[in-house]
């Protein structure tokens, strides 16, 4: 294994977990909520996270680059970048729904090797780095074996974004070729597609921040995670998860 990406794998490990509980420590309070430019939600909690997780890492590796959902781009030298979700589910945060996380991306040149999600109120990690696997903490995981769409468990995030985007039919349809659907929304539904209790899971909306942390957990897992044109990439708002087997008959009905 890549000493230079075990030692950084780690390290942001431990990160993520400090910074998860910090940003515990003002769940189910009082917290003042402000909204960004973008109309979305931020709090004092996602602030120093984010604040947290730099810190950390920068202890270990000051010439790595940054790019973090609150305090944007900080470029490096080394050629990796750390990409952070302080609080991805800050809408489930503040409305003291449990179901929120901490997410960490390692990118070397362009291509993701690790990903790291915290899960705080149910101490729980997910992890992965390239070639090694996916875990829940200590225990590995896979996608299912579900082979067909009719039989499958799909989750999303919310109707609203598939509204926005003019793709509310292609998401419904996608829904009605389905056994079920549930709306684990934000991180969560694509941490069920890794662990093989979902087999799909579709998205609008997101940033990079949102899924630089999932992807290579998904993928590590034996599952596939591409856009909705089939390209291998975090860059586009449109992203669908799957264990592999169903992932193609998900994308003719999205394209």
């Amino acid at each position: 294994m890549n000493a230079e990406w075990k030692s950084r794998y780690d390290a942001g490990i431990h990160a993520a977990q400090a910074a998860g509980k910090v940003a515990l420590g003002y769940f189910d309070t009082a917290v003042a909520v402000e909204l960004k430019e973008d109309h979305s939600p931020v709090t004092i909690a996602d602030r120093n996270a984010e604040k947290t997780l730099r810190e950390h890492i920068l202890k270990h590796f000051p010439d790595d680059g940054f790019l973090g959902e609150e305090f944007g781009d900080s470029p490096g030298s080394t050629g990796y970048r750390w990409i952070i979700d302080p609080i991805d589910g800050t809408r489930s945060f503040i409305r003291n729904i449990p179901i929120w996380a901490t997410l960490l991306g390692l990118e070397y040149r362009g291509e993701m090797l690790a990903g790291i999600t915290y899960i705080p109120v149910w101490n729980q990690t997910f992890r992965a780095l390239r070639g090694d696997g996916a875990y829940r903490d200590d225990r590995r995981i896979r996608v299912s074996d579900v082979p067909r769409l009719d039989k499958s468990l799909i989750s999303y995030s919310s109707f609203g974004f598939f509204k926005k985007a003019g793709k509310q039919e292609a998401f419904a349809t996608l829904l009605a070729k389905t056994e079920r659907s549930r709306g684990y929304s934000d991180f969560y539904g694509f941490i069920l597609v890794a662990q093989g209790s979902v087999e799909v899971m579709v998205d609008h909306g997101v940033h990079i921040w949102d899924v630089a942390g999932l992807q290579v957990i998904v993928e590590e897992a034996g599952g596939r995670f591409t856009d909705w044109d089939g390209k291998r990439t975090i860059d586009r708002p449109d992203v669908l998860a799957t264990n592999g087997r169903v992932h193609d008959a998900a994308l003719e009905i999205l394209r």
